[in-house]
């Protein structure tokens, strides 16, 4: 943004003596069709050339120079620096005043040339760092890329946009974008560099920086209100969780358990009353387990404990609460490395929820190592899941429709992402809609075990 250099003064040395020469040859075939002393104003346009592209005092350098060569070679007497007449003195003061005027036209032209060019090229750059400001997701990636964009657009080692206090650096300079911050760029600029940026480009930036803080700010306040409103949402999923799925099994105990205050019972019926007091409290313990799995999930409190697993076992231990039959079919497994007793639990849970939908079916779990990873599934004879539902089914609090009449608590298949994920795992289901599910559970191996059984 330097705006382009001149050309360098040995080239216009050159090309001005260049162009005398040349001038001067032409003069003399011309001095057949007209009077030498008017000849003069050829040399004008050596001068205009020279003016247009170099510094003022090579104009004037050549301006002299073609005065000298018109004397020398065109006005009598010739051959020598002498005027020999009042007219031809008249004559080449004319010329020198035409070529000086010229000339300081021409300069005047060139210099507001790159004044244009400088501006539209800060234009430029004001309206890039506004689109790198304002179109970044996060401010500090855009204020980086946009302090790089200025180092290389004024042609620095660095640059910086600073939100706030100007870093104290004897070898930066800041330059104050309005009351929002700072561009910070290195100390001991060249006086013309460092009166554009302080009085054209940090003005055109000031504003952009106080837009993209001000649009900052409103994004924080967005996702402070997103947050609060999700945040609003689990506790009201909690709520109704406690109010339903807490409330059945606690009714159900409280009911028999006072029905077990009478007298009247009959052996049979109190075995049968306090059957369901246990059962209905193993249930509310479950769930408070859930709940409990799901808050240190979230909350992320639950770091695995890593070590070498056997997953044959721990699906083989998470099978025996599953409350129903369940099949293996398990092909040789390389030790895993993971937290045998969060995979466990997670395998609990799945196998639990394919047992409960699986409609009296045994539920099959098949296991293979392939290539740098294992791949549980568990596949139940279930009435399918809906595609709409296949990616909600893993989200805290989701029941799905159901029609039936099981309806848990929406914990389950939320509580096998958390541990899965947390083991560097993933979990997935396939299902169609009366054709059972298979929910897929992908282990990641080492390394070093998944080349050895290659």
């Amino acid at each position: 943004m330097r705006g382009r250099k001149d050309p360098s003064a040995p080239t216009g040395v050159l090309v001005a003596v260049a162009l005398v020469a040349a001038t001067t040859a032409m003069l003399y075939p011309l001095r057949e069709i007209a009077p030498p002393v008017s000849l003069g104003v050829v040399y004008v346009l050596v001068v205009l050339v020279v003016s247009t592209f170099w510094t003022p005092w090579l104009a004037v350098a050549t301006a002299v120079t073609c005065a000298l060569a018109f004397n020398f070679f065109h006005l009598p007497p010739t051959g020598r620096l002498a005027i020999a007449s009042t007219e031809h003195w008249v004559a080449l003061l004319a010329f020198f005043v035409v070529a000086l005027a010229a000339g300081a036209v021409a300069q005047r032209a060139r210099l507001r040339a790159r004044d244009a060019e400088l501006r539209r090229a800060e234009a430029d750059l004001a309206a890039e760092v506004a689109r790198l400001l304002l179109g970044e997701n996060r401010l500090a990636d855009g204020l980086t890329v946009a302090g790089e964009r200025i180092a290389v657009a004024l042609d620095l080692t660095s640059a910086a946009v600073v939100a706030g206090a100007p870093p104290s650096d004897s070898r930066r300079e800041a330059f104050a974008l309005g009351d929002a911050g700072w561009l910070v760029v290195p100390a001991a600029l060249p006086e013309a560099l460092g009166a554009r940026l302080r009085t054209r480009v940090a003005p055109a930036l000031s504003p952009t920086l106080a837009a993209a803080l001000e649009r900052a700010a409103l994004q924080n306040e967005v996702v402070e209100t997103a947050s609060l409103r999700q945040s609003d949402v689990a506790k009201t999923a909690v709520l109704r969780a406690v109010s339903h799925d807490l409330r059945s099994p606690l009714t159900a105990m409280v009911t028999a358990g006072e029905a077990l205050r009478s007298s009247a019972l009959l052996p049979g019926e109190r075995e049968e009353l306090a059957a369901i007091v246990v059962a209905e409290g193993s249930r509310l313990s479950r769930l408070i387990e859930k709940l409990l799995d799901l808050s240190r999930l979230q909350a992320r409190t639950e770091a695995p404990r890593r070590g070498s697993i056997d997953l044959e076992e721990v699906l083989r231990v998470a099978a025996e609460g599953a409350g129903g039959e369940v099949g293996f079919s398990i092909g040789p497994l390389p030790p895993l490395s993971g937290d045998a007793a969060q995979l466990e639990r997670a395998f609990a849970n799945l196998l639990e929820n394919a047992v409960r939908f699986s409609g009296g079916e045994p539920v099959s779990v098949r296991a293979r190592a392939l290539h740098d990873r294992v791949v549980v599934r568990v596949v139940d004879h279930g009435p399918g899941i809906p595609r709409a539902e296949q990616q909600r089914i893993f989200e805290p609090f989701h029941r799905g429709t159901r029609t039936d009449g099981h309806a848990g608590a929406g914990l389950g298949l939320a509580i096998v992402r958390g541990l899965v994920e947390a083991n560097r795992g993933r979990v997935s289901v396939e299902s169609l809609p009366g054709q059972g599910s298979s929910f897929v559970v992908e282990l990641p191996l080492e390394p070093a075990v998944a080349a050895a059984t290659r």
